[in-house]
Formats: structure tokens, C-alpha cells, sequence
């Protein structure tokens, strides 16, 4: 399996159209090239003032003919952005006159493009915080239906493709709820099952991981983990998950025999769910710098429409694959 190869040709298949938010950024405006000619998305828009994008893009060479530019200050869509954007916010003191001042930044302005339908994905974060990006996501594309909190996933290609699917697994939250609760922890299980369906073109069998196998050690820690496995069940009855497991209980199948036997994801797991933050952030950076896999994303998940931050020492390359992985998951 080659998991950029595979969401590349789901991507064209797809056809949809993509905002790239920060259009006056260099690599951004070489990423929504290749986008174009690599024919990942039908449609590709920059957001930014049009005299800045194009002079970043005649510095850097590139041509913009097949790309979009829009300037939000002078927009046609302003109006409407604003009303949307106020309506809203308006619980939480919005003003019109501040939703107008506000809706041209253009992270807020790329986020109401996917939620009015004027594109259908949207990438940012090559040159703007996590904080602002996602603060964007939530406010104006909101959460899908039934989900609360949107979390994030790495897609991790281990060298043995003994593990996972091919190789491939899907790790969550590695880079946004810091300390989820038992709900939370659950809409992350279940966001990521998703994720492994979408990504990895295969059904999720989920871990919930802990230091504690079936109850070998007693902490609320643990007790948060059990209680996400039965909400997370009750919420989706079919889907092969369990916890709590230890790592090893959840991916060798002769200690899950041992520790925790009759468990119905044994030797199946391509879905590792990590109990908070701390362990999700370390977790994957350990198996890349010392298993040496690769390791791509964050991708945001839960959101009612695609949506993605990017690391700010992001590549051209990583900007485009990143787009090919949230245009693939567009419905």
C-alpha cells in the first residue's frame, strides 16, 4: 500500500475544490500549482490580497492561470460571509459591524468558503498557529452531527507491513485535546475508525490504550478509558474496539491472549487511540525517530467539512499531500 499514492488517486477521482487560506505564502502559492497540474482538485483558490499573491507568485516563478485568487476586502461574497459569520457569533457579543472587520482575515474567510459551499475543502497552517487555525475550523465549519469535540489523527507507515493495515495505522489524538475526558476520548475513537475507513480503505479495529490491562491497575485514568469504550460502543455497536490495553496487549497477539483473552481486536488493531495529549504527542514521535516511520498529518477529524492544519516548517510536498488527504476525504 502506498497511502499518498492511494489518497492522490481518491483526491482526482473526487474532483472537488480546494482554499489554500494563506494565498501570500510562498510555499502555498507553489503547493496550489502542483495541486492544479498534479490535477488533485478541480478547482483551487487562494485567499489573500491579489496584488500580494501575485507578486509571491512572480518571485517564486509560478504561473497562477487554473488558480483562483480571492482578496476577502473586496469580495462579492463579503456581505454574506459577514451575515453568516455574525449570525454565528452573535451569542457571544458578535456585532455586524465586527463580523465584517473579522470575516476578512483570511483563515475565518477559507473556513466560510467550505461552510457556505463556494469550495469543499480547505488547508491552512503553513504560516499561521495550530491555535488559529483550528479556532477558525470551530467556530465556522463547526463540528460534524453527534460530535462535540474534533480531535486530530497521524496516518503512521511503519517499515514492517506486518502492523496495522500494510504497514499502515492511524494514531489519535496526537496534536489537539490535551486532556479529553471519557466523551471526549470516545468521539476521538470514533472520529479515527472513521479516518481508517476514509485513509486506509479498511474497516477500524480499535484500541483504547492505557497503562492498564483489564483492570490490572486501578486510577481514574483508567476508569476514563473504560468509560469511553462503553460510550463509544453504545454509540457504534458493530465497530471491533476495546480497552483497556496496555500497547502490548494491543498489538502482540500473544500478550493479548495473556492479559486480555477473549478480546475480540486481537492481532486485528490499526487504530491506537491514546488516553491524553501527553501520550499521543510522544507516542508517534517515538515510533518515528526510533522505528523510523513516517509520519503524516495531524489531520483534523470531527469537523462537519474536510479541513486541515499544516506544520509551520512544512514542505511544498507536505502542503500538497496534505491537500490530497483532505480532498479524499470529502463525500
Amino acid at each position: 500500500m502506498d497511502f499518498v499514492k492511494e489518497v492522490s488517486d481518491k483526491a482526482r477521482k473526487a474532483g472537488k475544490r480546494l482554499v489554500l487560506a494563506e494565498g501570500t505564502e510562498p510555499r502555498t502559492v507553489k503547493a496550489a500549482r502542483k495541486i492544479i497540474d498534479q490535477k488533485l482538485a478541480s478547482a483551487v483558490t487562494l485567499v489573500g490580497d491579489e496584488a500580494a499573491v501575485k507578486a509571491v507568485a512572480k518571485k517564486e516563478g509560478v504561473d497562477l492561470s487554473g488558480i483562483a485568487v480571492v482578496d476577502p476586502k473586496t469580495s462579492p461574497w463579503l456581505d454574506q460571509f459577514a451575515t453568516e459569520y455574525y449570525e454565528l457569533r452573535k451569542a457571544k457579543g458578535m456585532t455586524p459591524e465586527q463580523a465584517k472587520k473579522d470575516i476578512v482575515d483570511q483563515l475565518r474567510f477559507g473556513a466560510m468558503m467550505v461552510r457556505l459551499g463556494y469550495a469543499d475543502a480547505d488547508v491552512a497552517g503553513a504560516e499561521s498557529t495550530t491555535a488559529d487555525v483550528s479556532r477558525a475550523a470551530i467556530q465556522i465549519i463547526k463540528t460534524a452531527p453527534g460530535i462535540k469535540s474534533a480531535s486530530s489523527c497521524f496516518i503512521m507507515k511503519m517499515k514492517d507491513p506486518k502492523w496495522g493495515v500494510e504497514g499502515h495505522m492511524i494514531f489519535a489524538d496526537c496534536g489537539f485535546i490535551p486532556q479529553p475526558n471519557d466523551e471526549q476520548l470516545a468521539e476521538i475513537a470514533l472520529a479515527a475508525a472513521e479516518s481508517c475507513r476514509i485513509y486506509l480503505s479498511a474497516e477500524p479495529v480499535v484500541a483504547l490504550l492505557s497503562f492498564s490491562t483489564k483492570g490490572s491497575a486501578e486510577h481514574a485514568d483508567v476508569e476514563k478509558v473504560k468509560s469511553a469504550l462503553k460510550i463509544a460502543k453504545e454509540r457504534e455497536p458493530k465497530l471491533l474496539i476495546d480497552g483497556e490495553l496496555q500497547l502490548d496487549a494491543a498489538m502482540i497477539p500473544e500478550v493479548t491472549k495473556k492479559k486480555a483473552p477473549g478480546s475480540p481486536v486481537e492481532g486485528k488493531v490499526n487504530v491506537l487511540i491514546f488516553p491524553d495529549l501527553d501520550a499521543g504527542n510522544i507516542g508517534y514521535k517515538l515510533v518515528q525517530r526510533f522505528a523510523g516511520a513516517e509520519a503524516y498529518g495531524p489531520f483534523f477529524q470531527g469537523f462537519a467539512k474536510p479541513c486541515s492544519d499544516l506544520s509551520r516548517g512544512c514542505s511544498v510536498d507536505d502542503i500538497v499531500t496534505t491537500s490530497a488527504v483532505v480532498l479524499s476525504r470529502v463525500k
